[in-house]
């Protein structure tokens, strides 16, 4: 099983993308559109303070009705941040985010934000690690060596 620095080497970008709490939502959701991504760290100087994701928006924007131009970040952040350390396992990550019903993890190393896994890259691990798996097992079936 891969750990989470693994996965992080893995990532076409490696930035880790975040927002200050005082930003606005509109901010925080054009930031995601152009990233292509669907979190955002919410910081205030150089502290975590949360993190805000695409559901957030839906759940706390659009379905109450607020103003994405006028709400401040940290009106919908989530303030209790879960993360991961570099040395921890893809299942460790997937055993959280299926727990707690997330999509994205932080990573942290030494107290400082290095990374963010989400559940699109995790998924994309395994199915590289099942293609690796099917491949040496059609190359022992055959009796080819690589």
């Amino acid at each position: 099983m891969p750990s989470v620095a693994q996965i992080i080497k893995s990532k076409p970008e490696q930035s880790v993308v975040t927002i200050e709490a005082d930003k606005s939502v509109f901010d925080a959701i054009k930031l995601m559109s152009d990233r292509q991504i669907g979190a955002l760290i919410v910081t205030q100087g150089a502290d975590i303070v949360g993190i805000v994701t695409e559901r957030d928006y839906a759940r706390k924007v659009v379905l109450m009705d607020r103003s994405s131009k006028t709400t401040p970040v940290r009106d919908i952040m989530t303030r209790s941040v879960r993360y991961v350390r570099l040395n921890e396992t893809a299942q460790d990550c997937m055993a959280l985010m299926t727990e707690h019903r997330m999509r994205h993890l932080p990573v942290i190393d030494d107290g400082k934000l290095v990374g963010m896994v989400s559940i699109g890259d995790l998924v994309k691990n395994i199915i590289s690690e099942q293609q690796f798996t099917i491949e040496q097992l059609e190359h022992y079936i055959t009796g080819a060596h690589t």
